[in-house]
């Protein structure tokens, strides 16, 4: 049951993919009784059926499926609307068209006094997806207007103005060259107020001669002559598709979008000791070997100051191996009780201050008892 329910579509969408009519027309169709769906007659707006399974038909005219998406870069000159039909009479963008046999519909509008980049699609999510505000997508025109303006003017523009329906986000402006008495200005916008950037120059005091747009989001007008058309490319056509697939995928909160994984410390077990804990609440650990003869462990506090003594130099006195290193009198060694000279070892500490001297093991000859004379 929630299978089918994924695989079904609104009746008017599925029409107006198939490039028959745009979506209000279809609407239209079914109200008048002109659509069926298997063979009833469909009048309710809104009913979902699936384009794989169920048979449409559409004034007597079997739906196909749906055709493959096109894509068409006009370059509409002045003198034209961006329209494919009007009441007037006026001439529209229709006649610079090419007669595929796909319907195509332009994507945003550009005035009847203006000329430029204009996309034809018959893919209404990535013209969605091109025009919604949300996306930001950026629009770049090439306009020329009355005066020179001051670089105080440009930073105006550049902040954004104010205008009857609210403040304009900030614009990309720069200096693009100067004709006389005029100005050439490109500006970027990405906001989709009706006559924006003509409206942004009459507000500092510029009107506005002629508007060109040259870009449109990924699209670049290049230089296609005035009046022709073109396909995109696969690259530039993979570009809308991103579009739609970014407006199509749900965004995540800020607050929930993490750049590095947090890393949890392992909690230590009751029987294993902590790494993070301080120094000073450990207990040293008896050593077997000195447990025999009483003598403390080697990791004695490096605060006390009379250490253990060694079983190994009990016989001699010598110093022990975990003495303190502040002791200032070194034990007696067998090479230099004879002669009297000083230790190697106290000669290698002198040498080297940070160094710890190797002390020797060595034992010292017991001294002979004097005799007492037999008188």
């Amino acid at each position: 049951m929630m299978a089918s329910e994924t695989k079904t579509v609104r009746l008017q969408k599925i029409i107006a993919g198939s490039g028959i009519s745009s979506r209000r027309k279809a609407e239209e169709y079914i109200r008048h009784g002109l659509v069926t769906v298997n063979g009833e007659t469909v009048m309710t707006l809104g009913t979902k059926v699936d384009p794989l399974h169920d048979h449409i038909k559409v004034n007597g005219r079997h739906l196909k499926a749906k055709l493959p998406d096109m894509f068409v870069m006009l370059n509409k000159p002045v003198g034209y609307l961006s329209t494919l039909h009007d009441p007037d009479g006026r001439p529209t963008i229709k006649q610079l068209m090419p007669k595929p046999s796909l319907r195509l519909f332009p994507v945003g509008r550009l005035d009847f006094d203006s000329e430029g980049l204009l996309l034809l699609t018959n893919n209404g999510d990535i013209a969605q997806a091109c025009l919604h505000p949300t996306h930001h997508v950026q629009k770049t025109y090439l306009v020329k207007v009355k005066g020179v303006l001051e670089d105080s003017q440009v930073q105006q523009l550049r902040r954004g103005v104010t205008l009857e329906d609210g403040h304009t986000a900030p614009a990309k402006v720069k200096k693009a060259g100067k004709a006389q008495a005029n100005s050439w200005i490109e500006i970027t916008i990405h906001e989709g107020r009706k006559h924006q950037v003509k409206r942004m120059f009459e507000h500092i005091g510029h009107p506005v001669i002629r508007l060109k747009r040259i870009q449109f989001g990924p699209l670049n007008l290049g230089k296609l002559l005035p009046g022709k058309t073109r396909y995109l490319t696969d690259e530039e056509a993979n570009d809308l598709r991103h579009l739609s697939e970014i407006s199509a995928a749900p965004s995540k909160p800020v607050h929930q979008v993490s750049t590095q994984a947090e890393k949890i410390p392992r909690l230590p077990s009751p029987s294993t000791p902590s790494r993070w804990a301080s120094n000073t609440n450990k207990r040293p650990r008896p050593n077997p070997r000195l447990a025999s003869s009483g003598t403390s462990s080697r990791l004695t506090s490096p605060t006390s100051k009379q250490p253990g003594p060694n079983p190994r130099l009990a016989s001699t006195g010598g110093p022990s191996r975990s003495a303190s290193p502040t002791s200032k009198r070194p034990g007696p060694n067998r090479k230099t009780t004879s002669s009297g000279g000083p230790s190697r070892s106290a000669s290698n500490a002198s040498k080297y201050p940070g160094k710890r001297p190797r002390p020797t093991f060595t034992s010292q000859p017991r001294p002979r008892s004097k005799q007492r004379k037999r008188t």
